[in-house]
């Protein structure tokens, strides 16, 4: 015969026990899902770095570094070509303006010069003998005018001693018409010879001008030989250091080419470069300093080169003040360029958190310094060793200032 099965119920104990599980699973999943900021986090204090928030001069800088250079550079071109037949100085020594530094040949210009002395010497030669010959045509018009004059008197005593023995009948008509045309003869031929020397002493003249003006070239373009003849001696154009000689012995060398450079030591000034995401802030007088044996010194900007090469821009600097004693050619300063003029600004020193919260806030302690609350706050410029802070932080106040990352957003940490 049939029997009636009783369905089977769960004993206290195993229901208690799944009971428990799910409440576990519960709790497990609550702290999953809701485990956000508005939990805390026990932190380490000696692994963190705290800062005070202060009251001061904000100012926008930069760091540079720079190097220093001597406030002048002077190139030196060789004026003539030639080949370096001495060499007098070499590289890293002082020199003075004027010094000697090479000594060039060059046989070309030698003969050339020697050529153009030999013509002057020509010329000179030549208007000597023209102002002697005009000298001594003038004796011979003197010589040959006296003697004419002589002649044309005493052709005119017989003419007009024969004038009443014409008219007496003493004389021939014939011999009488000798006489005159003796005495216009000769007067005729005084009067040519003072008109041709006349001419030859005009002609000798314009004759020995050109020969001046002639010999005048002719001396500057000597002069100038003589200059270039020189300038195979090459020498320090400025007092200074020769850094550098770039020929040898026996090395031909072209007109124009740098054979060497000389620094002027009487000042220095300081290079640098910067990224060109500051071409737009940079202008000449702008200020900067450096710190150098534990004293601070002050640049300005003198000159803005406008190329950007691989996304830089140089700038010249010139010191304003003292030049520390001991800066050599060559040192890197650190220089701290100003690109704002100071004002009044909260401050909140650099650190780490930056990155982990875009500074859109930051963990404050509370006045125990053993707990670190996050607040919302905004910040506004900031420069290589602080942040200007717009709101949320007040003077004396300290934040944790070094990394976030291992806080996992926390709301709040317990200092130990």
């Amino acid at each position: 015969m049939d029997r009636i099965i009783e369905k089977k119920r769960w004993p206290l104990p195993k229901i208690a026990a799944y009971t428990a599980a799910v409440a576990l699973l519960g709790l497990l999943t609550y702290f999953i899902a809701f485990a956000d900021s508005s939990s805390n986090l026990n932190v380490e204090s000696q692994k963190l770095t705290m800062a005070t928030v202060s009251q001061g001069s904000f100012e926008e800088f930069i760091p540079v570094d720079g190097t220093v250079h001597p406030i002048k550079t002077i190139m030196i071109p060789a004026v003539e070509g030639g080949t370096v037949d001495q060499k007098y100085l070499e590289g890293g020594k002082p020199v003075k303006q004027g010094d000697p530094i090479l000594k060039l040949t060059n046989n070309r210009l030698v003969l050339d010069f020697m050529n153009q002395e030999t013509l002057m010497n020509d010329l000179i030669n030549n208007l000597q003998n023209s102002k002697l010959s005009l000298q001594q045509n003038k004796f011979n018009l003197r010589r040959k005018l006296a003697t004419l004059d002589a002649q044309v008197d005493a052709a005119k005593d017989v003419y007009e001693r024969n004038i009443a023995l014409y008219e007496a009948k003493a004389v021939s008509q014939q011999e009488f018409f000798n006489f005159r045309r003796e005495y216009e003869r000769l007067k005729a031929e005084r009067a040519i010879e003072l008109e041709s020397q006349k001419f030859e002493e005009s002609n000798a003249r314009q004759q020995i001008a050109q020969l001046e003006t002639t010999i005048a070239r002719t001396s500057r373009n000597l002069q100038m030989m003589e200059d270039n003849l020189k300038n195979l001696y090459i020498k320090a154009p400025i007092s200074g250091q020769l850094s550098s000689i770039q020929v040898e012995l026996g090395a031909p060398v072209q007109a124009g080419q740098v054979i060497g450079q000389i620094d002027d030591l009487s000042g220095f000034k300081v290079k640098a470069e910067l990224d060109q995401h500051y071409v737009s802030r940079v202008f000449a007088g702008q200020q900067g300093s450096f710190q150098y044996n534990g004293a601070t010194y002050p640049l300005e900007i003198s000159l803005v080169y406008s190329e950007v090469t691989n996304g830089r821009f140089p700038i010249d600097m010139k010191f304003t003040g003292n030049l520390p004693e001991s800066i050599r050619r060559g040192q890197t300063l650190q220089i701290r360029l100003q690109l704002s003029d100071p004002a009044p600004a909260v401050l909140l020193p650099r650190g780490g958190f930056y990155q982990s919260t875009g500074g859109a806030w930051a963990y404050v302690l509370d006045e125990t310094s053993k707990t670190a609350t996050k607040r919302m706050i905004k910040l506004g410029r900031q420069n290589p060793e602080y942040y200007e802070v717009l709101e949320g932080l007040k003077p004396g106040e300290q934040v944790i200032v070094s990394s976030y990352d291992a806080f996992h957003n926390k709301e709040r940490l317990e200092l130990k």
